[in-house]
């Protein structure tokens, strides 16, 4: 997603794992134990990590992640377009 920190809280540590990927996985977690797009990824059990210690942000930033440019979000390993990980996210927020 590029070198630079998101611009809001937390930004650091989504910039680690992707944008998409925290998607990708925060839905198989919270939605479907069938969605396996989050696996595709080498690193995913350090990403994981992550996502277990930034719980605090992850409303906040599935807020962020459906107004993100999708020209950037498409920029990912996982083959989730654009348009599908602002779907999930939003699904992710209905759901709370």
């Amino acid at each position: 997603m590029g070198s630079h920190d998101f611009n809001f809280e937390g930004g650091a540590y989504l910039r680690k794992i992707c944008a998409t990927w925290f998607v990708s996985y925060s839905y198989f977690f919270c939605k479907d134990k069938n969605h396996f797009n989050w696996k595709k990824i080498k690193t995913a059990k350090l990403r994981i990590s992550v996502f277990n210690r930034t719980t605090e942000y992850h409303e906040s930033w599935l807020k962020q992640i459906i107004n993100m440019n999708d020209k950037l979000l498409n920029r990912n390993k996982i083959n989730l377009d654009a348009s599908v990980t602002k779907k999930l996210a939003k699904e992710l927020l209905n759901g709370k």
